[in-house]
């Protein structure tokens, strides 16, 4: 039986591939971040119908967190949870965390309170089906290139948490930080939680090292930490105690993230 150019082909995939995920750890790394990727684009289809009856709501975060909290079974990923009775105080609050890679996402969601939303770059609203359960999920875009923007947006937030009761979760480094510390804080977040007079709550994500790595072209299973600390009350404190609450919030933080790291053997 002769096989075609086009059959010949397909067997080579369906051999080559297998062998070079398992003996090539890069291979390995590029496949599982293609997957995880599509795999939250496939799911972003599916939960926008459903968060679409209710239009943009902050309740369809219940919803996409639902949806996402199987993904770390998967990956063979064991997120363990430290804290939560923090998160027990009836009243708004800001989140802040530490930010390593896109995988913060399974974290976030592992702990995400009831009413509480992200506050994201405008740039995400933009990407397609995500971009709108995002959108549907009540998240907050701002424009981190426009300053004015970015400041009418907190004004705006700080208003719909007093009056809605609303959470909000903010990523203070502003962007992706693979080098197993802490970038330094921008000051956004803590001057929101000024100006509503509202706590900060600092949430650690124990380092990924022993299981990804972005520069090693890494990615095996693993287990992390989320600790959630203890809620720090902003009342009384006005725009100028911003910059030292700032750099209190992220040294206790750091100490977090460090005790975590020795503790899960992730190399310093």
């Amino acid at each position: 039986m002769e096989i075609s150019l086009g059959q010949g082909l397909l067997i080579l995939f369906l051999v080559v591939v297998p062998l070079l995920y398992e003996w090539s750890a890069t291979f390995k790394y590029f496949c599982k971040m293609a997957f995880y990727n599509s795999y939250i684009l496939f799911l972003a289809v599916i939960v926008i119908p459903i968060c679409a009856v209710r239009g943009r709501n902050v309740e369809n975060m219940k919803i996409i967190r639902s949806m996402m909290l199987h993904v770390k079974y998967l990956y063979g990923i064991k997120i363990d949870v430290r804290g939560t009775e923090n998160f027990n105080i009836k009243q708004p609050y800001v989140i802040v965390s530490n930010h390593q890679s896109s995988l913060d996402l399974l974290g976030m969601m592992e702990v995400l309170p009831d009413r509480c939303v992200p506050i994201a770059k405008k740039e995400l609203m933009y990407m397609g089906t995500v971009g709108l359960a995002c959108w549907l999920g009540g998240i907050i875009f701002i424009n981190r290139k426009k300053t004015d923007d970015a400041i009418s947006v907190m004004a705006e937030t700080a208003q719909t948490m007093l009056c809605e009761d609303v959470r909000v979760w903010v990523f203070p480094e502003g962007t992706r930080n693979h080098n197993g510390s802490m970038l330094p804080f921008k000051r956004g977040a803590f001057h929101l939680a000024v100006q509503a007079q509202v706590p900060i709550i600092p949430v650690v994500i124990s380092s990924y090292r022993d299981f990804y790595s972005k520069k090693e072209r890494r990615f095996t299973t693993g287990r992390c930490t989320v600790q959630i600390l203890p809620p720090m009350p902003t009342r009384e404190l006005v725009a100028e105690d911003v910059p030292a609450l700032t750099d209190r919030v992220r040294q206790a933080m750091l100490i977090a993230f460090e005790g975590l790291s020795v503790e899960l053997g992730a190399p310093q």
